[in-house]
């Protein structure tokens, strides 16, 4: 079987290919654009940036969330036989470091 395209057919068939590609190479145009590329970056990073924000704001919620459950009731009353020795512990700590810091001078 041969091509029985007309001139015509083949005229149009190339213009209209010829088209297509402009418009390609239009788009090829503003992907490479530098401003276009900086602005690619810019959005990955800000992408990158917000979700390391969620992902370190989630982690600090939930050890937040776990150091009050081990210090607090489920009613949010305090749990008196931890938090006395932690405050304890606290205290004793502040003043060592200010005998420290007293015997340093």
């Amino acid at each position: 079987m041969s091509d029985a395209r007309t001139p015509a057919q083949i005229e149009a068939d190339i213009v209209r290919r010829r088209e297509q590609l402009a418009v390609t190479l239009d788009e090829i145009g503003i992907r490479m654009h530098p401003k276009t590329i900086i602005g690619d970056a810019k959005a990955r990073v800000a992408s990158t940036v917000d979700q390391t924000a969620g992902r370190a704001f989630v982690a600090v919620n939930r050890t937040v969330s776990d150091v009050k459950a081990r210090f607090t009731h489920d009613d949010g009353a305090p749990r008196l036989e931890r938090v006395v020795p932690v405050a304890l512990a606290a205290v004793a700590l502040v003043g060592l470091l200010a005998v420290s810091a007293r015997r340093r001078k």
